[in-house]
């Protein structure tokens, strides 16, 4: 028997579904109704985090059956990584923010374009905090949520290059622009995870004053 063709789960609309199959795919119903249940999930991660992330709870914050998000969605895996997206999708005070940072003639430095962006990296939640959780969960479940991470790494990798001086070399840029991330990723990590904003706010001051130190010392 062809397992793969078998399958008396229905989708919304009562017809027959096959396992990984979507045949709402390219449908504009089809299409509008797999995005509504994304928003419904994406908003359930937003509020409750990722750890305890399934296919059951997703369904039950979509008001669905997991059979149903099966039909819409690759499995389990496909449905979480679209869901951060679409949470991506949802940030833009942070992406405003580096943009302004770049582009504000009163801001001359990459110290001052970073301290610039530095309230907007801290009002971040929602999204930022389930990928900071991927991050994590990805030390103990590389197979899973590794790629998740490695968006989360890397996503403002390109604006803060921007935030950096124009006369620097590809490499130099490179190399600040990944310790900058990082290092803000760090405090904004401890501060969700200790609420030390002072010691964060000082560790903060540190960067910018290494920034500093390395811009003076020109290219």
């Amino acid at each position: 028997m062809d397992t793969g063709m078998v399958n008396t789960t229905s989708a919304d609309d009562g017809a027959p579904v096959r396992a990984g199959y979507r045949r709402s795919a390219g449908s504009p119903r089809g299409e509008a109704r797999r995005r509504e249940l994304l928003d419904r999930v994406a908003d359930d991660l937003a509020a409750n985090g990722l750890p305890d992330f399934s296919l059951r709870r997703a369904a039950r914050a979509a008001g669905t059956t997991h059979k149903v998000l099966l039909y819409h969605f690759d499995g389990a895996d496909d449905l979480l990584r679209q869901a951060v997206l679409a949470l991506r999708e949802r940030r833009t005070e942070m992406d405003n923010a580096l943009v302004a940072a770049a582009r504000d003639p009163a801001h001359r430095t990459l110290a001052a374009r970073v301290r610039a962006a530095w309230p907007a990296l801290k009002r971040e939640q929602s999204g930022a905090r389930v990928l900071e959780q991927a991050m994590g969960l990805a030390m103990c479940n590389p197979g899973r949520h590794g790629g998740i991470a490695r968006t989360a790494a890397q996503e403002y990798l390109p604006a803060m290059l921007t935030l950096c001086p124009a006369d620097w070399s590809d490499r130099r840029r490179l190399e600040i622009a990944a310790m900058t991330l990082a290092t803000l990723r760090g405090l904004l990590l401890e501060l969700a995870t200790s609420g030390d904003s002072v010691g964060v706010d000082a560790g903060f001051e540190a960067l910018v004053r290494a920034l500093e130190r390395e811009e003076a010392a020109g290219g």
